[in-house]
């Protein structure tokens, strides 16, 4: 039986940074309401994990 924890991990990680910045309840009565209201939440979260990522850069290795 695999257990996969690493994937839970990350999981639980993303659910915990989603309620950090956007909140802990949902402000829509509706269910249709509140399935919009997550999709946007998730795309402003998404905007601004990408946005807080490096870019890498290869640098050349000189010969000394």
């Amino acid at each position: 039986m695999s257990t996969d924890y690493g994937k839970r991990a990350l999981i639980e990680t993303a659910i915990g940074r989603y309620k950090g910045i956007i909140g802990r309840r949902l402000r829509a009565t509706s269910f249709p309401a509140q399935q919009t209201e997550v999709a946007i939440g998730c795309a402003v979260l998404n905007r601004m994990t990408e946005c807080a990522r490096p870019e890498p850069v290869r640098c050349l290795a000189s010969n000394a």
